[in-house]
């Protein structure tokens, strides 16, 4: 199958280096103490953040720092897949499991000391780049609770088809086998929290590959800073300030 035709578009009408469009929202869940939802392209995720809170179990407690649990999950409407998704099922204990470690890379979990903070991120519809998705809308929803961090996490991927570095995978894209790579990165502080990759690239085109998914979450940076500004701005105005 052709993913990158003769002028140089995708099956979606981008180009190889170009993005979905992206869109977010802060405090979709009134009960929560912080949440978010994040869109890239037709992938909708959203995100709810509980605590720091007393830990609820006291055997799990930490003496020095937070405990930082994460839950993920997919509406079972997200797909197009009838099959019913147990929950629990082993891809989300692995997802989450991603989420938590690379989100606890950018939490100053030291302030918190004996305290727990819930992160729940639900996959409303998907189309490519869940992952990213989801530890964007974690960032934003985390922020959205004051939680301290050392910098915002952003998320990204970016693949190899027909020969050409594709920025930002869509299901289709994702699902055609090639290699793609999903990074984290922690921007200002110019570290990397999460590298996960499918099949092998030779070292000179992952590099290319992995450069172009930097770039991409710099762009989400750039985009969840404005979303942050824009809701203090709001924040202010009805403060009367």
């Amino acid at each position: 199958m052709e993913y990158v035709n003769p002028e140089g578009l995708r099956l979606d009408g981008r180009r190889p280096m170009e993005m979905r469009q992206i869109r977010a929202e802060i405090g979709v869940v009134s009960r929560a103490d912080g949440s978010a939802s994040f869109e890239m392209g037709n992938t909708k995720v959203i995100a709810a953040v509980y605590g720091p809170r007393e830990v609820q179990n006291r055997s799990q407690q930490i003496n020095d720092q937070a405990l930082v649990r994460c839950e993920y999950s997919m509406a079972n409407f997200s797909t197009g897949d009838r099959r019913r998704k147990n929950k629990g099922d082993r891809r989300s204990t692995e997802i989450s499991l991603v989420i938590r470690q690379t989100m606890e890379a950018c939490i100053l979990t030291h302030l918190m000391p004996r305290s727990q903070i819930d992160i729940f991120v639900q996959v409303l519809q998907a189309d490519g780049g869940t992952r990213s998705a989801c530890i964007n809308a974690a960032t934003l929803a985390l922020a959205d609770a004051g939680i301290p961090m050392r910098d915002l996490v952003t998320s990204c991927s970016a693949g190899y088809l027909n020969s050409t570095p594709l920025l930002d995978l869509n299901y289709l894209e994702d699902s055609a086998g090639g290699p793609d790579v999903t990074i984290g990165i922690l921007p200002k502080l110019d570290k990397v929290t999460l590298l996960q990759m499918d099949a092998k690239l030779p070292i000179d085109t992952f590099e290319t590959v992995m450069q172009l998914a930097v770039e991409g979450c710099k762009a989400v940076e750039s985009y969840i800073r404005e979303i942050l500004l824009e809701n203090t701005k709001k924040l202010e105005i009805r403060r009367g300030l």
